[in-house]
């Protein structure tokens, strides 16, 4: 997953400027049907009971994974094609963290369950 230029700014100003980063206490996964790219602005999906879900991390070496399932609401309309997935501060508006485009991308139609099963969603720094 690639930073936003929010985690960035923070990161470099917490090690660097000796600034205090308070990290989120809960953190939220979203579905984008574009690239939100660093400065989050692709298209989160919206409507059809479409809501980010709260997602914990485990952290083994230089990796974060999710350590439950991660999964959101049956959708009642359609969500059109999922491309990325981003990782955010807030269950609404807030700050983008970080995001990655799908390996495949998912359309979701009325009826369907996107679902991220445990240890999938991995999040790490080289």
């Amino acid at each position: 997953m690639s930073f936003s230029n929010f985690l960035e700014t923070e990161i470099l100003d917490h090690v660097f400027g000796g600034n205090a980063y308070t990290a989120p206490g809960t953190l939220y996964v979203g579905l984008y049907t574009s690239n939100p790219d660093e400065d989050n602005s692709g298209t989160e999906v919206s409507g059809g009971s479409y809501a980010r879900v709260s997602g914990t991390f485990t952290v083994t070496g230089n990796t974060a994974s999710n350590d439950a399932a991660i999964e959101f609401t049956t959708a009642t309309a359609s969500w059109g094609t999922v491309t990325h997935i981003g990782v955010l501060d807030a269950s609404s508006g807030g700050n983008l963290l970080c995001y990655a485009e799908l390996t495949t991308a998912k359309a979701i139609d009325t009826g369907d369950v996107f679902r991220i099963p445990t240890g999938d969603l991995d999040i790490s720094l080289n």
